[in-house]
């Protein structure tokens, strides 16, 4: 099964959910006998670094006619030399310029979120609203099979897009465990990254947007530190909220409980999680599928998520306890009390590891993420 895989950037520059899975996909489906090239908006060294494997259209930082013209110019010069089973598209955006060239080929599509949806929430404009939904949907009109990570996103795809069910298969993605040292003890991890050695700290891993729900944790901390005076949340992550949430900090007086880390390495990121207490993801709106909740558990540390979306279908039949009341500061400080106090009976490191060992492993997913591939190409 060969396949040419559309994806929005390359993980190693670009962070994000998507780009995380798209470059597990790169790594893992070869493994299932999926044959992978690729493009992405990126540099040169995307190529020089995949030996070829992927390539780097243009610029992240290009304008967009741009990158649009780049892609049309690279999947026309690839498909003119090489003969591709399936074309797989894990953004609409870069996807959206092909579709005239698409006609020829069967396409998957790993949909991760509603990029209209998300656009409104953040407070988008209403016309860049509505450019985003004809775009997403005209590309979604040539799509054979869907991948969605979660049956939150099932629904919405179904409602916002009127995709049949039948062609929505829920595949949540695959963790790599072999990336994360968990030999490493949570007192050496807070060591390597100068993080205090006796305070309970708090993570949350989140892109600085509106949906992701921040400004709820940060303002539920000064409930929390009533009780837990020591308490430190630890906030990793860029984005465009990042001046206000500083202003809420300070507003506050929480400068001594909370800090912005800003972008952690890939490599430290595996250290916070291992050095945390306790991982946080208090999104208000849109969680498809949290990756870092599956994370956090593969480094042995627990994960208390809101009700909202694909994190109560991942942490509930794990335990209970994991899951927020709800979404406002005074629900997520009581759950954050409660833990704390051990008054939530919360999983142990063995616990979180085994939940997804048994689950989320790249070999499992990757069959599942095949056979979903094989009946685009048979559609």
């Amino acid at each position: 099964m060969k396949t040419l895989q559309i994806g929005m950037g390359w993980f190693p520059e670009q962070a994000g959910g998507l780009n995380r899975v798209y470059y597990d996909c790169v790594r893992y489906l070869p493994k299932a006998g999926i044959h992978i090239r690729g493009l992405v908006a990126g540099s040169p060294q995307v190529a020089q670094t995949t030996q070829g494997q992927i390539h780097g259209f243009a610029p992240i930082q290009a304008p967009l006619l741009n990158r649009w013209q780049q892609a049309r110019h690279s999947f026309k010069q690839i498909t003119s030399t090489e003969d591709f089973s399936l074309v797989v598209s894990h953004f609409g955006l870069y996807t959206f310029p092909l579709l005239d060239q698409l006609r020829k080929h069967p396409v998957a599509m790993h949909f991760q979120g509603p990029w209209a949806l998300e656009g409104k929430v953040e407070g988008g404009s209403s016309w860049a609203i509505r450019a985003k939904w004809l775009m997403e949907w005209s590309t979604y009109s040539q799509v054979q099979q869907f991948i969605v990570l979660s049956e939150a996103f099932r629904q919405a795809l179904h409602r916002e897009y009127h995709i049949p069910y039948d062609r929505i298969h829920i595949v949540p993605p695959g963790v790599d465990t072999t990336r994360f040292d968990t030999s490493v003890t949570a007192a050496a991890a807070r060591e390597r990254l100068g993080w205090p050695s006796d305070r309970p700290i708090l993570l949350a891993v989140r892109r600085l947007a509106r949906r992701m729900g921040l400004e709820n944790l940060i303002s539920a901390i000064t409930q929390v530190r009533r009780q837990h005076p020591d308490v430190l949340l630890l906030i990793a992550g860029k984005g465009a909220l990042q001046p206000e949430l500083e202003q809420q900090i300070q507003d506050l007086e929480l400068a001594n409980h909370v800090q912005l880390l800003g972008f952690v390495s890939d490599e430290d990121l595996a250290l916070a999680y291992r050095a945390a207490t306790l991982s946080v993801v208090p999104t208000v709106s849109l969680e498809g599928f949290g990756l870092i909740v599956i994370e956090s558990l593969a480094n042995g540390t627990p994960v208390m998520g809101t009700p909202v979306d694909s994190i109560p279908e991942i942490l509930t039949p794990f335990c209970p306890d994991l899951v927020f009341e709800g979404t406002r500061p005074e629900q997520l400080a009581q759950g954050l009390n409660e833990a704390l106090s051990g008054q939530r009976q919360l999983p142990g490191a063995a616990a979180c590891q085994g939940y997804v060992e048994a689950n989320y492993t790249w070999p499992v997913i990757a069959e599942r993420i095949k056979a979903v591939y094989q009946l685009a190409m048979d559609s």
